[in-house]
């Protein structure tokens, strides 16, 4: 598997795509169900065009507006996956009521590419209980489980260092005492990623690039 689980900063964007197909351009997958709720937000823009200055051809994907099958088909067309952040509980239960989180977890098994931010972190972790702090699990009303694509064997907990306002030091800190005893937990701050390349997994640097 390769996967490129970010927490805020775009900075190792460039070069795990650039590892995919060297001096080609892709077709990148913009799984976008996370931010639907938060349509103007600023960093809803601020993150998309942190991926289009990168200069792949996007294609936008909702999943819940999809079957599996119809989701499956789109996957088919492109050569990686970004899974944007904003509600990690709305993301889950949108692939998880069509189904098409087996399918995304299927793909990325069997190669595909996969880059999360913050939520789509979170997701590919083997739960997302943790994040119940960072995100209001009443956003997703009929998630019963809160399974995650299970990629990895730990959850990401993004933003760990405080600087962002809505998750302070303070609330990272609850965080991990409440949940860090019961969960395998992967603290990582803004300018920091997971990589993950076949068995072996790396926290690297992910500073932003400057490139917007």
């Amino acid at each position: 598997m390769k996967l490129l689980l970010l927490s805020r900063n775009p900075g190792a964007m460039r070069p795990f795509l650039d590892g995919v197909r060297p001096g080609a351009p892709l077709r990148v997958g913009y799984i976008r169900d996370a931010q639907v709720a938060y349509a103007g937000a600023p960093f809803v823009a601020a993150e998309r065009r942190a991926v289009e200055v990168l200069g792949h051809e996007i294609v936008d994907i909702t999943v819940r507006d999809l079957t599996s099958s119809a989701f499956a088909a789109t996957l088919s067309t492109v050569d990686a996956v970004y899974v944007a952040g904003g509600s990690t509980f709305a993301l889950l239960e949108a692939l998880t009521i069509t189904g098409s989180d087996v399918v995304l977890a299927e793909r990325v098994r069997d190669g595909m590419p996969y880059i999360g931010c913050s939520a789509g972190s979170i997701i590919a972790g083997p739960d997302i209980t943790p994040a119940s702090l960072m995100d209001d699990p009443a956003d997703a009303p009929s998630l019963t489980e809160f399974a995650g694509l299970g990629l990895i064997d730990r959850t990401v907990i993004p933003h760990a260092d405080g600087l962002l306002e809505p998750y302070p030091s303070s609330l990272i800190d609850e965080t991990i005492a409440r949940y860090g005893l019961s969960h395998r937990l992967l603290p990582l701050r803004d300018d920091q990623a997971l990589l993950v390349d076949g068995d072996r997994e790396t926290v690297i640097d992910s500073a932003d690039g400057g490139d917007d």
